[in-house]
């Protein structure tokens, strides 16, 4: 068991948050994980209560985290982030996973390591629960980076397109009149040329 270095892994990254009750399994990506003591290995990670994992957990008493590599495609993030579970199955075969010790599913894919653990306490903040749990098992995958929220931003989540502006563009300063006719006297506001400076934006 390699569960005190896989514990290692865990700092300010997105990980995914899965746990099992009866014969459905379910996930949910997770940036707020934190290592409370070393002995006993004990974590603390708090989840909204309006997500379909946090009543698995609350129910079945253990959980498993599969921390995210910068290797992660935005799919994955799309399939365990925002594709309900209660209508879908996370782990469908999408991507490749398999049952730990406590029955419970991790990624074996994109991942440097996986936690399985079993909640000791709870406490209720509100819209979220605290759950404090002992780590009972884990692995080490890979030495890749693991995957913070800013990388996340930066250079996963896909950029939105800028929109692309329709009109007349001033060949002095570059402001932009959108409207589909120039009037002939029109004056720029930036810079006082006329319609005679502006070009039309194809």
């Amino acid at each position: 068991m390699k569960n005190k270095q896989a514990l290692y892994k865990i700092g300010y990254g997105l990980y995914v948050l899965s746990s099992r009750t009866g014969e459905k399994d379910n996930a949910c990506i997770v940036n707020a994980v934190m290592q409370v003591t070393s002995s006993p290995m004990r974590v603390a990670l708090a989840v909204n209560k309006e997500n379909l994992t946090h009543d698995m957990i609350r129910d079945s008493g253990v959980f498993t985290l599969s921390m995210l590599t910068e290797e992660t495609p935005f799919d994955l993030i799309r399939h365990f982030g925002f594709q309900s579970g209660r209508q879908a199955d996370k782990f469908d075969g999408t991507f490749p996973a398999q049952r730990g010790e406590n029955g419970v599913m991790h990624l074996d894919k994109f991942v440097n390591a996986w936690l399985s653990c079993r909640i000791v306490s709870t406490t209720d903040l509100g819209t979220h629960t605290l759950f404090l749990a002992d780590v009972e098992n884990g692995d080490v995958l890979s030495d890749q980076p693991s995957l913070t929220y800013a990388y996340y931003q930066a250079h996963i989540k896909p950029q939105a397109k800028p929109e692309r502006k329709t009109g007349w563009r001033c060949t002095v300063c570059g402001y932009i009149y959108e409207g589909e006719t120039l009037p002939p006297d029109f004056t720029c506001p930036l810079c006082k040329h006329g319609a005679e400076d502006f070009e039309k934006i194809e």
